[in-house]
């Protein structure tokens, strides 16, 4: 095991002071708490940079090769070097679990788009401490659990295979059962994903990296509690006399419903002062237990584009002229309006089957209306850029 990069973040830190002029006293002694107070305001004043992510492994398909993924530690680094098996279900879990973000908040003001050719993935979005930051550490780490889980199970790695733990005679509220056909492998699913996936916050100790690292391991719960029971009957005449039975992975849609409802329940938090624990942001919020998904700080509206904030803005998006949601032209559009355009739609449709072997279908036009957000006035845009 790496140990953190100590010395890499003093040097950081050095070359960030050098940069800083040093305020001269009237006599022109150079003061070193005037100089510490000044790289202070300066450091929380100017904007961090945008960090590199492994996510970006998800844009990188079969061409996985480690020294060149940026944003990886040398933790990561090592893993995937030593696992590179491994790094395509990383890869593909990545695909998924941003398929799947998108698919949560598609009527949503912010609705998890990625930036193309971009190493962050998600843009100056993530740099906020929000509850989205917070939704999508979740995700992410419970989509590398489950594609690595089936991975195991699908017989594509040569380092894991079905669950060895699953073995003799169970039993349930049925009854007795015997274990047997091939259980999903969970347990090195969550295993490789928290020493891959956590290994960057670990190297860290801010409250951020300490949000991050609870977030991850609600994500990786999240798919341990939707693991099910399958069993196939034996007996006379298919009568459940006998049983075998193996768990299973549910399909990602349930991880990613119920990470959806632990986002709208998320828990406002701020750090302990030794910075080993969250405590409730306001007297009389209720604390965060490790089901819940936990932030620092309010969300922007995404309402218009804010390059700061990572804001894409709404205008040109499709919304409901008559849903109350948040799919609704009120909510999404922020109050500004929308276009109505009207769009004739070609779709297959009365398909019949012809022995043998085709299925042909005519062609049927429907007229719709489209309804789009306005953009928004030139000078509010200016104020947000």
């Amino acid at each position: 095991m790496l140990r953190p990069g100590g010395a890499e973040a003093a040097e950081q830190l050095q070359l960030r002071r050098a940069r800083v002029p040093v305020p001269a006293s009237p006599d022109g002694y150079r003061s070193p708490t005037r100089l510490g107070l000044a790289c202070l305001l300066l450091l929380l004043t100017l904007p961090g940079p945008v960090d590199t992510s492994w996510w970006y492994i998800g844009a990188l398909g079969a061409r996985v090769i480690c020294d060149n993924i940026p944003g990886l530690v040398s933790r990561q680094r090592q893993l995937c070097q030593r696992y590179p098996d491994i790094m395509r279900s990383v890869g593909e879990g990545a695909r998924e679990w941003i398929r799947e973000c998108q698919h949560q908040f598609r009527h949503h003001r912010w609705n998890c788009t990625t930036l193309d050719r971009d190493h962050t993935v998600f843009g100056r979005v993530m740099l906020r401490s929000s509850r989205e930051a917070a939704f999508v550490y979740a995700i992410s780490s419970a989509g590398v659990v489950h594609a690595i889980t089936r991975a195991c199970s699908q017989g594509e790695l040569s380092m894991c295979s079905c669950d060895p733990s699953t073995r003799g005679r169970h039993r349930d509220q049925r009854g007795d059962f015997d274990w047997g056909g091939c259980s999903d492998n969970i347990r090195y699913g969550v295993h490789f994903a928290k020493a891959f996936v956590d290994a960057k916050e670990k190297r860290l100790k801010d409250a951020r990296a300490l949000m991050n690292l609870h977030n991850n391991r609600c994500g990786r719960t999240a798919v341990r509690r939707f693991l099910k029971l399958e069993c196939k009957c034996h007996g006379v005449s298919g009568s459940c006399t006998l049983r075998t039975c193996w768990r299973a992975l549910s399909d990602f849609r349930r991880t990613g419903d119920y990470l959806r409802r632990r986002y709208d329940g998320a828990v406002q938090v701020t750090a302990t002062q030794d910075g080993a624990n969250f405590t409730a942001a306001r007297q009389g919020y209720r604390r965060a237990t490790r089901t819940d998904l936990v932030y620092f700080d309010n969300s922007p509206d995404y309402c218009v584009l804010d390059k700061a904030a990572g804001s894409l803005g709404t205008a040109g998006r499709v919304c409901s002229k008559t849903s109350k949601g948040t799919d609704g032209c009120e909510i999404m559009c922020c109050g500004r309006g929308y276009d109505t355009t009207r769009v004739t739609r070609v779709t297959q449709c009365e398909c019949k089957f012809h022995w043998c072997c085709a299925v042909r279908c005519k062609e049927c036009r429907n007229t719709v209306d489209v309804h789009t957000c306005k953009a928004p006035k030139k000078a509010e845009w200016l104020d947000q850029t």
